[in-house]
């Protein structure tokens, strides 16, 4: 009934399963992937024929987490898997980038992906499996898809370089400083073709390192794809790549001179109107017939590709009169909005981000629900892009896996160098609000983003800046690297390649390729560029702002305290009755962790101090030989009862009130009163016993013998 195909290798520490022949067998190709315990399925189908006049290639891709693939079961009322998380979201994003560069180029038929996390051993992250699955679905689907790629995920510890680490150990790495990056790459034998991560403060050495590392490692993976294929694959899908020479010769011929002249505009929009003017004036030279061509846009944006790259690397100049290394006019602003905690107005050329800060306390941090655990985190960035910023109308809704992908990367940038949350006991989150667009937005938040923490007095470790950069390569080998690329720039050129970092270091790299992968020589070459261009960026940015500036009158001070964890109990109270109080009756904000540390937020000084104090009465333990000020609660026969910490009481015999004989307290003290004890000790059952002959009632200060004879004299 079955005709399976398997096929295993010792990859790393684990054996790494390929499958297929048994599950999904009316999808084109169908794969499920097994790295330790960690399973998952791929299935790839593609349209048999494109749809009338399409022009573009129309791939999607859908990654889906199971919550039963480790055992659990979906939080919310409805119980069960709805909208992307962000982590599915930012995987399928993984996929897709480095297969679309892969397809036979003129290929516009339908192709969608949906790789499944069947099961998940909390040890082997899903995402690297499902681009492994998925690379090897498409291989067997007989679509003309020109891989293999492999993946793998980089650490880096004690300067050696990890394969593919635990779930646990890339998991809120900023907390886990022996962990210093989380790098997933993939490519194809040759060459790199994707590379997304979060380090902390690498030189480019070491990131270039671990980029060579990364590929050299899944090259096993590849040839495992390649002999999958050789026994389960399909009949190669007849397709040929269609040929629009002579369409392109007529383009060219019609409208080379009109393109040259918009692409020479320094302006983004008015070259924006002259091209499209440009593009109307080839169309209406063509005939009826070569209008109706698909290939026609194709032929058009080959064209446009062609004016662009052709000066940059024949002459090293750009369209807006840059050379390859020069970073566009940037303007930095801080303090711009009146009641924010933080902003900052980051302006570099076209490319403008408005970044705002504010501050919330423990009661802000956000509940991650994943696959391995729920967990907090203290640190969050949202990256808005709107119409507007480009020019342009269009539908506003929920953000896209643009906007989750964009603000992903800035977050990874500035994760290094954010304080510990123990040294720094707020919620921090940076909305990045994008407001011009022409070139990199990612990297104006980043450099926006770290402006803005610094004006809400976050005391960051360095300030972050960021810069894009871009390829040019001809087929004739030449190339170009470009730092600070245009919209334009990225749009036809070969690479987008972002890099994000201090002064002394890189925090965030990530690399989107749209040729068969680049060389070492090429990323050497952009990370150095990258360099001398952040470091530019950091300059510009320290005329604005150097250090972190003092807490706006707005945003919530913060005081923490460390309580034993078997004190927890006792400042909650029964069904959270003492903390309640605590908060009513101080004003302040209270949230206790598991570990004890209680942070005490309020925009009152005051506030804090007394919700501090009332928890301290708690918790603390009174010290022997120590003076407090107390009341008396209740007098007896043989003493008085005072309460004189906190909740706690202890008894002053009647023969240690006074320095002479009494017969009943009652004849120097009262209920009510306030005295100064002092704590002589505990008897066998360790009740408290107090003393108030040997202190001065007044002063507090303990009577010594001297002081007596004195007195006596």
């Amino acid at each position: 009934m079955f005709n399976v195909t398997k096929k295993s290798i010792q990859w790393g520490n684990e054996t790494l399963t390929l499958e297929t022949g048994k599950v999904a067998r009316q999808a084109d190709g169908s794969v499920i992937a097994t790295l330790g315990e960690t399973q998952v399925m791929a299935n790839v189908t593609f349209a048999k024929s494109a749809k009338e006049g399409q022009d573009f290639f129309p791939l999607t891709v859908h990654y889906q987490e199971k919550y039963y693939a480790a055992g659990k079961i979906p939080g919310g009322f409805f119980k069960r898997e709805a909208r992307p998380s962000e982590k599915e979201t930012l995987t399928s994003r993984l996929i897709d980038r480095p297969i679309r560069p892969l397809f036979v180029e003129g290929f516009r038929n339908e192709v969608l992906v949906m790789a499944t996390v069947l099961s998940c051993d909390l040890v082997n992250d899903p995402d690297v499996v499902a681009m492994i699955a998925t690379s090897a679905a498409l291989t067997v689907s007989g679509v003309p898809f020109m891989g293999p790629i492999g993946a793998a995920r980089v650490g880096f510890v004690d300067g050696k370089y990890v394969l593919n680490p635990a779930m646990d150990d890339m998991t809120q790495l900023r907390l886990k400083p022996e962990q210093r990056l989380d790098l997933v790459i993939a490519g194809t034998k040759d060459a790199v073709m994707m590379v997304e991560s979060e380090a902390y403060e690498l030189t480019e050495e070491e990131m270039l390192g671990a980029v060579v590392f990364g590929h050299e490692q899944m090259q096993p993976v590849i040839d495992l794809i390649i002999d999958f294929a050789e026994t389960s694959a399909k009949d190669a899908y007849d397709f040929s790549p269609p040929d629009f020479s002579a369409l392109y010769a007529k383009v060219k011929k019609a409208g080379e001179s009109l393109m040259r002249a918009a692409f020479a505009l320094r302006d983004k929009q008015e070259r924006t109107t002259a091209i499209e003017a440009a593009v109307a004036a080839i169309k209406a030279k063509m005939s009826d017939e070569d209008q109706a061509n698909p290939n026609l846009y194709p032929a058009i944006k080959q064209l446009e590709s062609a004016v662009l790259r052709g000066d940059v690397v024949k002459n090293g100049k750009r369209i807006d009169g840059r050379d390859t290394k020069t970073v566009r006019p940037i303007v930095c602003e801080t303090g711009v909005l009146p009641r924010a905690h933080g902003s900052a107005l980051f302006t570099r050329g076209e490319t403008q981000g408005l970044v705002v800060t504010t501050l919330g306390t423990g009661e802000d941090e956000q509940i991650i629900d994943a696959l391995n655990g729920n967990y907090r985190s203290n640190f969050l960035l949202h990256y808005n892009f709107p119409p507007y910023s480009v020019g342009e109308v269009g539908r506003v809704g929920s953000p896209g896996r643009r906007e989750i992908g964009h603000g992903k990367l800035a977050w990874r940038a500035l994760q290094a160098v954010l304080p510990a949350p123990t040294d720094f006991p707020y919620t921090i989150r940076v909305v990045s609000e994008i407001t011009e667009s022409n070139g990199s937005s990612s990297m104006a938040s980043v450099c926006g983003g770290s402006l803005s923490m610094m004006d809400a007095g976050v005391p960051l470790k360095a300030p972050v800046a960021g810069v894009a950069m871009g390829l040019v390569l001809e087929e004739d080998g030449d190339w170009a690297v470009l730092t600070d690329i245009l919209g334009d720039e990225d749009h036809l050129g070969d690479m987008d390649f972002k890099v994000a970092g201090t002064a002394a270091g890189i925090t965030s790299l990530q690399m989107d390729i749209k040729i068969a992968g680049i060389t070492p020589d090429i990323m050497k070459q952009a990370l150095a560029q990258a360099k001398d261009g952040r470091l530019h960026i950091l300059g510009e940015m320290a005329k604005a702002l150097t250090a972190p500036q003092g807490f706006s009158e707005y945003a919530p001070k913060i005081e923490t305290m460390q309580i034993p964890t078997d004190k927890i109990r006792e400042v909650i109270g029964s069904g959270g009755k003492v903390i309640r109080e605590i908060v009513e009756l101080s004003g302040a904000k209270v949230d206790i962790n598991d570990d004890g540390m209680i942070k005490i937020a309020s925009n009152d000084q005051k506030a804090i101090k007394k919700a501090y104090e009332m928890i301290w009465s708690i918790v603390a333990e009174p010290e022997e030989g120590q003076v407090y000020t107390g009341k008396v609660v209740k007098l007896v026969d043989f003493g008085a009862f005072v309460n004189f910490f906190g909740k706690r009481d202890g008894l002053v015999h009647v023969s240690q009130i006074a320095n002479k004989r009494l017969n009943h307290p009652n004849e120097l003290l009262k209920e009510g009163q306030e005295v100064k004890v002092k704590l002589l000790g505990f008897d066998d059952r360790g009740k408290v016993r107090l003393g108030m002959k040997m202190v001065d009632q007044e002063t507090g200060e303990e009577i010594t013998e001297k002081k007596e004879e004195s007195a006596e004299g």
